[in-house]
């Protein structure tokens, strides 16, 4: 993505990464909205992919392979979780604070994600429109994982980890700053 911001992902200390090499993540936001590119290396036929389905919102995403996206403003409580799932479902979601999700929410149009598995590894594609994220010159993001195994164990994926055990809604977590245009 030219003009995008390339990050690593790091596995929290308490999952195990067993088989994954990187995962990485292009973010940039523009026009169109925050486009997201996830990026594993490793070997796939270890990772659990989810089978293709309709491109429908669906809740409990992450509790198989997963990628997410947590948005919000330095000045406000209030955050976007979005899940994309290499099915092609997803979730979007917002929260009046810490884990206190707005259950009257519901999301205006659909996120748009593409999932491509590849020789060594996968790559997810995911555009959240603007309408769906928060309006600010600013915004903080935190970019995480969930990858399932065969043997079904999970890692847990992210810019950073800011708790003793994986949870992607801390805010301290949320260490990327896009400028809006």
């Amino acid at each position: 993505m030219p003009g995008s911001h390339l990050n690593a992902l790091v596995c929290h200390p308490a999952s195990p990464a067993n088989g994954i090499v990187a995962l990485t993540v292009a973010a940039d936001y523009s026009a169109n909205g925050l486009a997201l590119s996830f990026r594993l290396t490793g070997d796939p036929q270890d990772i659990l992919i989810p089978p293709p389905l309709p491109a429908t919102a669906s809740d409990g995403l992450w509790q198989h392979t997963c990628c997410e996206a947590f948005v919000a403003t330095a000045s406000d409580t209030d955050y976007s979780e979005f899940n994309f799932s290499p099915s092609g479902q997803w979730a979007a979601y917002q929260f009046t604070d810490y884990r206190c999700r707005d259950e009257r929410f519901s999301p205006p149009l659909a996120p748009d994600s593409t999932f491509r598995l590849q020789p060594d590894g996968f790559q997810l594609d995911a555009t959240i429109p603007c309408a769906l994220l928060p309006t600010a010159a600013m915004l903080h993001v935190g970019l995480s994982a969930v990858i399932e195994r065969r043997d079904g164990s999970k890692s847990y994926w992210a810019l950073a980890h800011c708790g003793p055990a994986p949870d992607f809604h801390l805010r301290p977590s949320f260490t990327l700053q896009l400028e809006t245009p």
